[in-house]
């Protein structure tokens, strides 16, 4: 199993086939309130869905277009996003009360982490001013190549990222993804023809440590 080294406080873990939506949910709820206790490690879960649409805190019901998939309503912040095969979900559960406490940069330091994996593989991708989540250029116009939505509860985060290594893209036409209409998504496969969720697994595994050092406390962010 490819993993980052030398991390006997977190555990990483990859989930074979397809994890239902709600039962992911569930467990890594449990396990939140587990860390948020110092009952459990921190967790790095990546995992794969069936097909689902899920709802964020800030969801509109006129974006879910066509409900062709099971719909979940979710405490994660954004709005709706699809999830299903080919899509490498990843979720998040570390405990910020030991780095740095600041949701905001937790935020873009995990948007610098899919973009330095991505890069591994060959894909230019990058932050957008005003757009959470990441994006690269299809042939053209700007397109989203992933999702970020995340919730803190105790200083605990929960929910994470979603990367599209080769997902049917024809899914995401129930919704308006992540509520923007005017920009099209797109997939690694699609760029480059990288269709593996292990090696994109493993171009995480390499810059997690660069990522996790950019959490660590610094100045006034540890009060």
């Amino acid at each position: 199993m490819t993993q980052p080294p030398d991390m006997p406080d977190i555990e990483w873990r990859i989930s074979a086939g397809q994890t239902p939506y709600d039962q992911a949910l569930a467990e890594m709820e449990a396990r939140a309130a587990a860390v948020a206790a110092g009952e459990a490690r921190e967790l790095v879960w990546l995992l794969e869905h069936p097909p689902v649409y899920t709802a964020g805190t800030s969801a509109d019901p006129v974006e879910l277009v066509d409900p062709r998939f099971p719909v979940f309503q979710t405490g994660r912040g954004g709005k709706y996003t699809y999830h299903g095969p080919g899509q490498r979900t990843g979720y998040l559960v570390l405990d910020l009360s030991k780095r740095g406490r600041d949701v905001r940069h937790f935020v873009h330091s995990l948007e610098a982490w899919l973009i330095a994996a991505l890069a591994r593989l060959g894909v230019h991708a990058f932050q957008a001013d005003g757009r959470v989540g990441i994006w690269t250029r299809d042939g053209g116009p700007e397109a989203k190549i992933g999702a970020i939505g995340v919730r803190v509860r105790r200083w605990v985060t929960l929910h994470g990222f979603a990367i599209n290594v080769a997902p049917d893209l024809s899914h995401f036409g129930g919704i308006v993804p992540c509520g923007l209409p005017e920009f099209p998504v797109t997939s690694l496969f699609a760029l480059n023809g990288v269709k593996s969720l292990e090696t994109f697994d493993e171009a995480l595994a390499f810059t997690f440590p660069a990522f996790l050092d950019s959490l660590h406390p610094v100045g006034q962010n540890e009060a």
